[in-house]
């Protein structure tokens, strides 16, 4: 499949990824069309701000170039402070693509094989000698998804390791034979990131900051791996109450979803991300190419005719 550039709208929870342009003054007309583009967004975006049912930042963007870039809503009510590109948003399973990237980046350096079977990282595994990493990063490994589980919430108050994740999932039945059908899971995403450990010898979040964060100079893109750290312009988390009412989320420590959610970025840092994709910054074009076909990390469709690449939160809890 011949891919063109995502040219997109990358949407996270809420919010939609958003960029600034930075460099010398567009001309007259294309200023005119940007400030049209602008107020037909912000038209069409106006009843979701004000039911409360969008808050975050606007990117669109056409062959390399940025068309509208813009915040909306706030980033913490109780403080006022509204959002901007340099917000920082929890990505949630945009945090995928990602781990993705890292296993190949693995495989690149012939550090593990995507066909490699689980017993090799884990030999006690129950099933482990037929589910390959193949097999998790496009969900058909049959392993039953750890956020559906009655302890997942309460387990998700406290600290949590790739291992203790695993230990929440390794013993449960699987749901189908690897290979035999589809069913989204995110304990496929923790599995990856404890073997991104396991091969690496790094942290699941110091692996993704050496090669994937400092090499594209995202600097406001990590793993949030300790729920005490500081965050400067992170947004808070909120959840709906009847029509128009928000409340604080509930607490969440986001070790538990390393691997499949554990990423918080801006826009801008998406933008970079996005852009690297066409090059071989982080992957071979060969690679690329095949996380693409199979797809890892992402879903590939089409809509009104063209190829749509997106991740949605969807499997979150």
């Amino acid at each position: 499949m011949k891919l063109k550039p995502m040219e997109c709208v990358l949407l996270l929870f809420f919010v939609v990824s958003n960029v600034f342009a930075f460099g010398q003054a567009a001309s007259h007309a294309r200023a005119k069309n940007n400030g049209e583009i602008e107020a037909r967004v912000d038209a069409y975006v106006k009843p979701f701000i004000e039911m409360r049912a969008f808050s975050g930042a606007i990117l669109i963007a056409k062959g390399g170039r940025v068309l509208l870039s813009k915040g909306y809503g706030m980033a913490n009510y109780e403080l006022g402070v509204p959002n901007t590109p340099q917000t920082r948003f929890h990505i949630a399973s945009i945090s995928k693509p990602f781990t993705a990237a890292a296993i190949m980046i693995l495989q690149e350096r012939g550090l593990l094989k995507v066909d490699d079977l689980l017993t090799k990282y884990i030999p006690d595994y129950p099933g482990g000698d037929k589910i390959t990493l193949h097999h998790m990063l496009t969900h058909t490994s049959g392993i039953q998804n750890v956020n559906g589980f009655p302890d997942y919430n309460e387990k998700s108050k406290f600290p949590q390791t790739t291992a203790t994740i695993v230990e929440m999932f390794k013993n449960k039945p699987l749901l189908f034979e690897p290979g035999e059908k589809y069913s989204y899971s995110n304990s496929n995403y923790n599995l990856l990131a404890y073997i991104i450990e396991k091969v690496s010898g790094l942290g699941y979040g110091e692996f993704l900051k050496q090669n994937i964060f400092d090499p594209l100079d995202m600097r406001d893109t990590a793993h949030d791996g300790y729920a005490g750290k500081i965050i400067e312009n992170r947004a808070s988390g909120y959840a709906p109450v009847g029509t128009l009412g928000l409340e604080n989320a509930p607490y969440l420590d986001w070790t538990i979803k390393t691997g499949n959610g554990s990423l918080y970025s801006t826009v801008e840092d998406l933008y970079k991300w996005d852009r690297a994709l066409y090059t071989e910054k982080v992957l071979k074009k060969s690679t690329l190419e095949k996380v693409f076909k199979e797809p890892y990390g992402w879903f590939i469709s089409k809509r009104f005719n063209r190829n749509v690449i997106r991740y949605t939160a969807r499997g979150m809890k």
